[in-house]
C-alpha cells in the first residue's frame, strides 16, 4: 500500500481533480445563470494550480531544475502558498459574497477578505526567503479559517431563511457541506507539517492516505452535486 501510494498518489488526486472539473465543463451551460458557474471556474483552476504545482519535478525530468535552484522556487511552497493558501481563500470568500443576502456578512466577508490579503501579502514579504515551509502554515490557517466562516455564514443563513425545508435540494448546501468537511479534516495536519519529510515516511504515508481520502471524497461528492442537483439563484 506504501509503494502504491508513493507511485501513484499523484495520479490519483490529479484524476478525481480532472473529474470535477470536466463535469463542470459539462454542466456549465446549465448553471451559467446562477453563481454555480463562479465555483465551476474554480474547480479548473484548482486543477491547473495543483498540476503545476509540480514544476519542480516537470523541470528535473527535463534536466532543467538548475533555472530555480538555490532560488524560492526552488521548492512549490510560495507557488502553492499564493496561488492556493490565498488564492481559495479569496474565491471563497467572492463566491459567498454572491450567494449571501445578508449585507451584514457580505460586508464582512469582503472586508477581512482584503485583511487576510494584507497581511498575507505581508507575512510572506518578510518571509520571502526562508527555505522553511513553517512560515506559509499561518496563511493556511487562517485562510482556512476565513473559509469556513464564510460556510457558517451560509449555514446560518439558511436556517434563518425558508430554504431549510428544502435545504437538501441546494447544490449550495452539498458544496458547503463538502467544503466544511474537507477543512475539519484537513485543516489540523497544517499544523503538523514540520513531520512531512522523508525522513518521516510513515507521517507522510499517513498523512497523504488523509488527503487522497479526503481529496477523493470532495472531488467526487462536487461531480455528484453537479450533475443531480438543479439550478437555482443565490
Amino acid at each position: 500500500m506504501d509503494e502504491f501510494l508513493r507511485q501513484n498518489y499523484n495520479t490519483l488526486t490529479h484524476s478525481v481533480e480532472v473529474l470535477g472539473a470536466a463535469t463542470g465543463i459539462i454542466c456549465f451551460n446549465k448553471y451559467k445563470k446562477t453563481g454555480v458557474k463562479y465555483f465551476i471556474l474554480f474547480l479548473i483552476y484548482a486543477t491547473i494550480v495543483d498540476y503545476f504545482g509540480s514544476y519542480p519535478v516537470f523541470l528535473k525530468r527535463l534536466n532543467r531544475f538548475e533555472l530555480i535552484e538555490n532560488s524560492i522556487f526552488e521548492k512549490n511552497y510560495l507557488y502553492f502558498t499564493v496561488f492556493w493558501g490565498i488564492g481559495s481563500a479569496l474565491f471563497y470568500t467572492f463566491f459567498y459574497r454572491k450567494i449571501l443576502n445578508n449585507k451584514g456578512r457580505k460586508r464582512f466577508l469582503r472586508y477581512a477578505a482584503i485583511l487576510f490579503l494584507i497581511g498575507a501579502g505581508c507575512h510572506i514579504f518578510f518571509n520571502l526567503h526562508s527555505s522553511s515551509s513553517e512560515y506559509r502554515i499561518i496563511i493556511f490557517v487562517f485562510g482556512s479559517l476565513l473559509i469556513l466562516l464564510s460556510v457558517c455564514f451560509y449555514f446560518i443563513e439558511i436556517l434563518e431563511s425558508d430554504k431549510v425545508l428544502t435545504f437538501y435540494k441546494s447544490i449550495y448546501f452539498w458544496i458547503s457541506s463538502v467544503i466544511l468537511i474537507w477543512f475539519l479534516i484537513t485543516t489540523p495536519l497544517l499544523f503538523y507539517e514540520i513531520y512531512f519529510s522523508t525522513a518521516d515516511w510513515n507521517f507522510v504515508f499517513l498523512k497523504w492516505q488523509i488527503y487522497l481520502a479526503a481529496n477523493m471524497f470532495m472531488y467526487l461528492s462536487f461531480t455528484f452535486a453537479l450533475l443531480w442537483c438543479k439550478p437555482e439563484n443565490a
